[in-house]
């Protein structure tokens, strides 16, 4: 019984939440002034979203997932204390050729070259 009363009062609470946020964060379709970007009053006189590379959205999920990797295998150094070294190798090894096939690929794919 305990149970179904905080459950209940849970869901309450997250449904009372949602509404509240839904209804103050409802946005004025019609004042196109107050979204475009200020500049002193004139017309704005180019886009004001600026394109950008791919390249360099590319380069940026490159250094992410390389990033991620490395955290990723940082834990490897510090379990040869609790593996027997058989085990230990062949983990390492692993992740090792995994970062080397990614890198592999993304090279052949010619994502990592910075000039084209």
């Amino acid at each position: 019984m305990l149970m179904i009363k905080s459950l209940s009062m849970t869901v309450f609470i997250l449904t009372l939440l949602i509404t509240a946020s839904f209804l103050i964060s409802k946005k004025s379709i019609l004042d196109v002034n107050k979204s475009s970007p200020f500049e002193c009053g004139f017309k704005n006189f180019s886009s004001s979203r600026m394109s950008f590379s791919i390249h360099f959205f590319m380069i940026a999920i490159i250094f992410l997932m390389f990033d991620i990797e490395i955290a990723i295998m940082l834990p490897i150094f510090v379990s040869i204390k609790m593996m027997k070294i058989y085990q230990w190798t062949i983990a390492s090894m692993l992740m090792t050729m995994i970062i080397t096939y990614g890198l592999y690929h993304e090279w052949i794919n010619g994502v990592i070259e910075w000039a084209k």
